[in-house]
């Protein structure tokens, strides 16, 4: 008992409370935002899910943070396995709730589980370890191309699996992370060069007709309003509304009836709800949070003694920069609708967790940082 209280007072006294009370209070805002948005359906389960998740997500990125990653990273590809076994479950005896098109969902009997959020943790750890063991000779092309077959490996494992949102985020994540290992510029260059060259056939070839129409949606914003248009229409109307202060908390006029009239409203579109009902002003607190985040991540990377902890906080910051970007461009109809949610604030509780698994992650380089912190390995 001694021990485990000495461990929680290592823990208030080391950890990075400012991002740990950024965090807290983005949950929060997206508990209220969530208990709005379904306040229609008459019951508290998602929010009450919602609530249960925050702090169940604290406690674990608390628990995660006290031990040090060289001991994680030591036992990678354990991780690995972790977050690969679910995902390949979904091709076999994947489940597909209601408003979603893959099944790329585990049913657990008392709740769904999204295997790609956990692996998304996983390859951060996985790719972080990787990374650090080859930096000295990352820019030679026999050592860079394991390490890109690595990073493609869960684009494509995702993106088979039907979920090209999430696979859009694991490839943004590769990308900040190669970056961070010094990876030349002329790589990204040839890279971006053959993906334009590719971008016909990957158009053609690779996207079925519903990706196809949601592109060409984007550049025509009113061209199918009744059709794959009809979520972005409606969400551009409730951004309308809200104008610069909202029509207030549970009044929003399209919030309040559901799927009639913003579809996802608490998941993939909780950032029109919050802005019909919050305002423009309710936006940017959003947006400040979540900036805020990314960039505690990214200043935690700065401090860190190791290039692993390094690349572990980059790869941290673009997940949550990658998602909240593709997220408000989708509400804004700027970026197609990919299923993409708005870290800490749509309602979905792996989401949630993984977010903070991730959040823990990060808060154990911090804590682990130098030398000055040694006392925690006792």
């Amino acid at each position: 008992m001694k021990h485990l209280m000495a461990k929680i007072a290592d823990f208030f006294r080391e950890s990075d409370k400012i991002l740990l009370i950024l965090c807290f209070l983005a949950t929060s805002y997206g508990c209220m935002a969530v208990f709005s948005a379904t306040h229609y359906m008459s019951t508290y389960r998602p929010v009450i899910v919602q609530f249960i998740c925050m702090v169940m997500g604290i406690a674990a990125a608390m628990i995660i943070s006290t031990v040090d990653y060289d001991a994680i990273l030591r036992r990678w590809y354990l991780v690995g396995i972790l977050g690969l076994i679910p995902v390949i479950l979904t091709f076999f005896i994947g489940f597909a709730p209601e408003g979603t098109d893959d099944k790329a969902w585990l049913n657990l009997g008392f709740t769904t589980f999204q295997p790609s959020e956990l692996l998304k943790v996983c390859f951060v750890i996985t790719f972080s370890t990787h990374l650090a063991k080859v930096k000295r000779n990352i820019n030679k092309l026999k050592v860079l191309l394991p390490v890109c077959l690595h990073g493609a490996f869960p684009i494509i494992l995702i993106f088979v699996q039907g979920d090209a949102g999430t696979a859009l985020v694991f490839a943004i994540m590769v990308l900040f992370m190669l970056m961070a290992a010094g990876v030349s510029w002329k790589y990204f260059l040839a890279a971006f060069s053959a993906a334009v060259v590719a971008s016909p056939i990957a158009y053609f070839f690779l996207l079925n007709d519903d990706h196809r129409q949601r592109i060409i949606n984007m550049f025509d914003i009113d061209g199918d309003i009744k059709g794959v248009g009809w979520q972005q229409y409606r969400g551009r109307m409730a951004l309308a509304n809200g104008g610069l202060f909202g029509q207030g908390y549970l009044n929003g006029d399209l919030t309040q009836i559901g799927k009639r009239g913003v579809p996802e409203g608490h998941n993939d579109f909780i950032f029109v709800c919050i802005g019909e009902e919050l305002g423009f002003l309710g936006c940017l607190v959003v947006l400040i949070l979540l900036a805020a985040i990314c960039l505690r991540c990214l200043q935690i990377a700065r401090l860190s003694a190791k290039d692993e902890g390094k690349f572990i906080c980059v790869g941290v910051f673009s997940m949550l920069f990658a998602q909240t970007v593709i997220n408000v461009g989708m509400c804004t109809s700027i970026t197609p609708v990919i299923g993409v949610t708005l870290p800490f604030f749509s309602a979905g509780g792996t989401s949630l967790l993984c977010l903070y698994l991730g959040i823990g992650l990060v808060l154990n380089v911090y804590m682990h940082r130098n030398s000055r912190t040694i006392y925690l390995h006792d």
